[in-house]
């Protein structure tokens, strides 16, 4: 299974403050989530990218099959670059090799999109979905997975209602990436059901550099989908080393965070988005959120299972007490660290117990680099 992350601010922030310096931050999900668990693939070392916009509205667009906490480049990367619009995401193979192509977002045009989940029976629907398609959007396809062909039958729609995704000109607006997105749901819906009833889990995201359109989807009346979070604030800071929050001095929406899993370990800074539910949010910054009202819709009245979700490492909570009470005593043992002794090094032995890391962590050491905690020095 894979995670992503989204950032729109009316103000740019620097990627690290996104991407790497948060305890919880998708970078660090990849190989330590407290939140969503994945007992089939613990880790999501099979790539990843950011993509992001620059003052101009281009996409600038950096993958890897490096897994993220181990690459030197995206942590530079992110100490120097500002963007008002991130798109993020680390991947765990389910579908496709392990290659840049496969690797999320991609982007056309001034476009970007992501995908969490998967089309069930992919293989006996993919012949189908890849004649819909034109040929010039057919031919953007260079890696494997299903969500690259997701991604070519959303600009295909897009194109069909009458909008050129190949011309940074067009001008797209919320209603036209909803519309889009609906219709690209509806049509992988429509083909799976003839094939299977196995559920399929949509989660896209799409984006024009302005506005941001994202589902919660599953083609199941009784199953959750993957989970999806969102926050709202004033601004998003550090008020312990590793650790933010979001800060609300008013009513408005200056900084919003939609991610698979909340960022931070603050329970009042994220709301859970209903399964079968489109969010949208606007070049004004303004967040809606729109039913998906098809056959699968159930209007809230029904309890949903969470099994087929947890089952493929996709379903996340809003963080309880106690992951509040371990965020604060890591904060605590971090600010420790750096206020430690002049040449005092620590170990994996000394620092695990206080600041609760897991004692099976990814072996960076054979890359030739070791976890920040056997390496901290004041």
């Amino acid at each position: 299974m894979c995670r992503f992350m989204i950032f729109k601010g009316r103000e740019s922030m620097v990627l690290s403050d996104l991407l790497t310096k948060p305890a919880h931050s998708i970078i660090n999900q990849s190989f330590d989530s407290r939140l969503r668990l994945d007992m089939r693939n613990p880790i999501n070392g099979d790539g990843f990218g950011v993509g992001y916009y620059t003052e101009h509205h281009e996409p600038c667009v950096f993958k890897a099959i490096t897994p993220a906490w181990n690459n030197v480049n995206l942590n530079n990367l992110s100490h120097c670059t500002e963007s008002s619009l991130v798109f993020g995401h680390v991947r765990a193979s389910t579908q496709g090799v392990l290659s840049e192509t496969n690797c999320h977002p991609f982007s056309f045009g001034k476009l970007m999109f992501m995908h969490n989940g998967g089309i069930s029976c992919f293989d006996k629907i993919k012949k189908k979905l890849i004649n819909h398609l034109e040929d010039k959007y057919f031919l953007l396809i260079q890696g494997s997975t299903d969500s690259e062909c997701c991604f070519a039958l959303f600009l295909d729609t897009l194109d069909k209602m009458g909008y050129d995704p190949e011309d940074k000109e067009t001008v797209f607006s919320h209603v036209v990436l909803k519309t889009a997105i609906l219709k690209t749901i509806e049509l992988v819906k429509n083909w799976q059901l003839e094939v299977t009833t196995e559920p399929s889990l949509l989660n896209f995201a799409a984006t024009d550099g302005e506005s941001i359109v994202v589902s919660r989807y599953i083609t199941s009346k009784t199953d959750e989908a993957a989970s999806l979070h969102f926050s709202t604030g004033s601004r998003f800071f550090e008020y312990q080393p590793g650790l933010f929050k979001m800060e609300r001095l008013n009513r408005s929406q200056d900084v919003i965070f939609v991610a698979s899993e909340p960022l931070t370990f603050e329970r009042g800074d994220w709301l859970c988005v209903p399964t079968n539910t489109l969010i949208t949010i606007t070049n004004k910054n303004t967040v809606l959120m729109h039913p998906i009202e098809d056959e699968f819709y159930d209007g809230g009245v029904i309890e949903r299972s969470s099994g087929l979700a947890m089952s493929k490492g996709l379903m996340g909570g809003v963080p309880q007490a106690e992951d509040e009470a371990i965020a604060s005593s890591n904060g605590s043992a971090i600010s420790s660290i750096k206020s430690s002794s002049v040449g005092e090094k620590y170990t994996e032995d000394k620092l695990l117990p206080s600041i609760g890391v897991p004692t099976q962590v990814p072996p960076l050491e054979r890359e030739g680099r070791a976890p920040f905690y056997k390496t901290v020095v004041h």
